[in-house]
């Protein structure tokens, strides 16, 4: 089962007792601030769980592969995700 967001917010909301409304409004203000701080450039280290880079690829050259053709694609950011050692743990544990 896929982790969504509907379910973080209703988790939060019956872990603190709140209103659903009031846990999605925290729940976007998080995500708002990761999205905002990645779009900067910014990595976003959360303790405990991970670390979301943004990393920069440079033009490369590609190549169509329904025609063949050869192409450059442009430079862009993409953003990676790494594990923190406490999570890979809890995760190797749970096999």
């Amino acid at each position: 089962m896929t982790l969504t967001k509907d379910h973080i917010v209703s988790s939060i909301a019956n872990h603190l007792g709140v209103t659903k409304f009031d846990s999605t409004h925290l729940v976007e203000s998080v995500l708002e601030t990761v999205k905002t701080s990645l779009s900067n450039g910014e990595d976003v280290l959360i303790s405990g769980f991970g670390k979301f880079i943004v990393r920069k690829k440079e033009a490369r050259r590609g190549r169509n592969p329904q025609t063949g053709e050869n192409l450059t694609l442009d430079p862009r950011r993409v953003i990676t995700f790494k594990c923190s050692p406490v999570m890979r743990d809890r995760i190797s544990t749970k096999g």
